[in-house]
C-alpha cells in the first residue's frame, strides 16, 4: 500500500488538470443558476397570468359569485343570444363561455350550465368553477332546511385540529413532508454524484486498458492498489469540482434572485411533486415563524455530518463496481448491459424511499429500504431530518445501517478486485455475467 498515495495523487492531478473538468467546473454552475432563474421566472409569468372567462348569466341566482378568481377574470354578456355570446367568444380573445341558463329554481340551473371552450379545459379552472356552484348549492340546501346565510357562514368555516407533542410544542401541517424533502435533497446529490463520478471511474479504467498503458502499470503496482487509488483520486477531484459548484451556485443564485426580483417560494406551486406532497403556503407571518423554526430546528450538524458519513461509504461501494466493469470491458458500448443493475438501486431508492417516507417514515418499506445498503444512502438521508432517537429514526437502525454498508463496502472492494485482476489484461472479448462470476472464483 505504500504507492497508493502516489496512485492517488496521480488520479487526481490527472481529473482537475483536464481542459473539460475546469471548463465544467466553472461553466456547471452557470448553466444550473441560469435553469432555475428561467424555471422561477416561467413560473412567475405563468402565476400572473389571467384567463378571462366570458360569463352568459341567464337566470336570477350567482348575480355576485363569479366577480374575481385567482388566476380567472369574466366579462358579463347581457342580453345576447347563446349562439352569438360563443360567436364572441371565439372570436375574441377569452378562454371560454361560461353559459348560466334561466331556471326553475337553482338545481335546474346548475345542472344547465356549461362551460365552452375552443379546447378541453384546464382541470385547475374547472375546479374552481366547481368550487363556485357546489358552495351555492350547499347554501341553497341548508337554507331549505332552515339554515340562515349567518348560520351557513359559521358552519362553513374551515377548521383544522391542533396538534402539539406531548411536550407541550405546536407541530404544523406538512413539517414532515419538508423534512423529507431536505434529506431527499442530500440523498438525490449523493445519487447524482455516483452516477456522474463513478462513471469517470469507470472511464478512465478502460481508456487506460484500451491505450495498454495498464500493462505498464500493473508490473510495478498491484491491480487492487491500482484500483483503490483510482476510487479515492477520482472521488477527492469530484468532491473538489462538488464544493466549487455549491459555493459559486449559492452565490450566483443568491445574485440572480436580486437582480431579477424573483421569490424563491413563488416556484413551490409550480413543483410536481410539491403539488402532492407540499404543504399549503402557509398565510399569516406566525405559522411562517412556526415553519422557520421547526426548519431551524432540523439538527443540521448531525445531518450534514450523517451525508458525508453515507456519502462516503456509498460511493466507495458504486465506484468499485464501476470500476471492476471498467476492467471487464474493451470500450463503454460493451457497459450498457451491466450500468442498468447498478443504476436500478439508485432510482429505487429515489421513488421508494419518497412514498415510503412521506407516508410514513418508521413503516417498513421506509425502514428496509433504509438498512439495505444499496439503497440506504439515500433513505436514510430523507428520514435523517427527523432526528435520532424518539421520534426520529431509532439508534440501532442507523448503527446497524451504518454497520451493513462497511461490510458491503469491503466485500464488493473484494468481489470488485477479483474481477478487476483478472479484467484489466484480458482484450477482445465481451463478457457474460457467467464469465465474471468465474473470474471471481480465481
Amino acid at each position: 500500500m505504500n504507492k497508493l498515495p502516489l496512485i492517488i495523487k496521480r488520479e487526481y492531478l490527472a481529473k482537475v488538470r483536464n481542459k473539460s473538468f475546469v471548463i465544467m467546473t466553472f461553466l456547471s454552475p452557470i448553466l444550473m443558476v441560469a435553469m432555475v432563474v428561467l424555471i422561477a421566472f416561467l413560473t412567475k409569468m405563468n402565476d400572473n397570468e389571467k384567463r378571462v372567462i366570458a360569463l352568459l348569466n341567464q337566470s336570477d341566482y350567482f348575480t355576485h359569485e363569479f366577480l374575481m378568481a385567482e388566476g380567472i377574470s369574466y366579462v358579463n354578456f347581457t342580453d345576447i343570444p347563446l349562439e352569438t355570446a360563443k360567436d364572441s367568444t371565439a372570436k375574441g380573445d377569452y378562454y371560454g363561455l361560461l353559459y348560466i341558463p334561466s331556471g326553475e329554481n337553482l338545481e335546474k340551473v346548475a345542472e344547465g350550465s356549461f362551460l365552452y371552450t375552443q379546447e378541453a379545459p384546464s382541470t385547475a379552472i374547472l375546479d374552481k368553477l366547481d368550487a363556485v356552484f357546489q358552495q351555492r348549492l350547499r347554501q341553497e340546501r341548508l337554507q331549505k332546511m332552515g339554515v340562515s346565510t349567518a348560520e351557513f357562514e359559521a358552519i362553513d368555516s374551515r377548521f383544522e385540529v391542533n396538534t402539539a407533542t406531548f411536550a407541550g410544542n405546536l407541530n404544523i401541517k406538512g413539517i414532515n413532508e419538508i423534512k423529507a424533502f431536505i434529506g431527499g435533497g442530500f440523498g438525490y446529490l449523493i445519487m447524482m454524484f455516483i452516477i456522474i463520478y463513478g462513471g469517470f471511474v469507470m472511464r478512465s479504467v478502460i481508456e487506460e486498458k484500451t491505450s495498454r498503458i495498464i500493462e505498464v502499470i500493473i508490473s510495478s503496482v498491484k491491480p487492487f492498489e491500482l484500483m483503490l487509488g483510482k476510487i479515492i483520486g477520482t472521488s477527492l477531484a469530484g468532491i473538489t469540482q462538488f464544493a466549487i459548484w455549491i459555493v459559486s451556485g449559492g452565490i450566483l443564485l443568491i445574485l440572480a434572485f436580486a437582480m431579477f426580483d424573483i421569490d424563491p417560494s413563488s416556484m413551490n406551486s409550480g413543483a410536481a411533486v410539491g403539488a402532492n406532497f407540499a404543504p399549503s403556503v402557509p398565510t399569516s407571518d406566525q405559522t411562517m415563524q412556526i415553519y422557520a423554526q421547526e426548519i431551524f430546528n432540523i439538527p443540521w450538524a448531525m445531518l450534514i455530518t450523517f451525508f458525508l458519513v453515507y456519502f462516503i461509504l456509498g460511493y466507495l461501494i458504486y465506484s468499485s463496481i464501476y470500476a471492476a466493469i471498467g476492467a471487464a470491458v474493451d470500450n463503454e458500448t460493451d457497459t450498457q448491459q451491466f450500468i442498468f443493475p447498478i443504476i436500478l438501486p439508485l432510482m429505487l431508492a429515489i421513488y421508494v424511499g419518497f412514498f415510503s417516507v412521506f407516508s410514513n417514515p418508521h413503516g417498513p418499506i421506509a425502514v428496509g429500504f433504509s438498512l439495505f445498503p444499496l439503497t440506504s444512502p439515500i433513505v436514510m438521508l430523507m428520514r435523517l431530518p427527523g432526528g435520532i432517537g424518539e421520534g426520529g429514526v431509532p439508534i440501532w437502525e442507523l448503527v446497524t445501517s451504518i454497520l451493513l454498508l462497511i461490510i458491503t463496502f469491503i466485500g464488493i472492494v473484494w468481489l470488485a478486485a477479483k474481477i478487476y485482476r483478472v479484467g484489466i489484461l484480458m482484450y477482445g472479448k465481451k463478457p457474460t455475467y457467467k464469465e465474471l462470476f468465474r473470474w471471481l472464483k480465481y
